[in-house]
């Protein structure tokens, strides 16, 4: 038995939790020509910055990685770019 709870208590004590790193930031839309406000991760900031924008990045991203907030500006996107056609 004391195994078992030395077993758990180890297990416990192995586990991590990650402290993501948010920031409330105010990003453009070059097409738009129009600003959102969106709360992310350095790390999806990078990531926005590596596919060369707001615009690029929502247009590769799929749906399910999205926000409600940016499932919109990713529709008006999308008819924004019907209507350049």
């Amino acid at each position: 038995m004391q195994q078992i709870v030395a077993e758990i208590d180890r297990l416990s004590k192995e586990r991590v939790t990650k402290n993501v790193n948010l920031q409330n930031v105010t990003l453009m839309s070059e097409k738009l020509d129009r600003s959102f406000k969106f709360r992310v991760s350095t790390q999806g900031l990078r990531s926005v910055e590596h596919n060369g924008g707001l615009d690029n990045w929502l247009l590769k991203t799929s749906d399910e990685k999205l926000s409600a907030n940016a499932l919109k500006v990713k529709r008006e996107l999308k008819k924004a770019n019907l209507a350049a056609a």
